[in-house]
């Protein structure tokens, strides 16, 4: 029992850094990754740089979109696309 002792705080540091930052983190992922792949024609979007726009063309050979900006059309990765900040931009208004 001596030998587990020494190993316990080590394992329970394993087990606590796994559900606050491990676990957290592999979720986040997976939600941008569906969020990512379900863009649709016609989503109003912002990118990660801060860039608005309307998804105007999805490529799925190399998973990139074309968004619709008031300059113009600009070519982007969906990845580069913000999932928290276009689903505030697409929330409904609280008043």
């Amino acid at each position: 029992m001596g030998d587990i002792g020494q190993f316990l705080p080590m394992i329970l540091i394993f087990v606590v850094a796994y559900f606050f930052m491990i676990r957290p983190q592999m979720k986040r992922q997976k939600d941008e990754k569906k969020f990512s792949a379900e863009l649709k024609r016609g989503d109003r979007v912002i990118t990660k740089s801060g860039l608005h726009g309307k998804v105007v063309d999805l490529n799925d050979k190399d998973f990139s979109c074309v968004l619709e900006t008031m300059g113009g059309k600009l070519k982007f990765d969906r990845s580069a696309i913000s999932m928290e900040m276009s689903n505030k931009l697409n929330a409904p208004e609280k008043k």
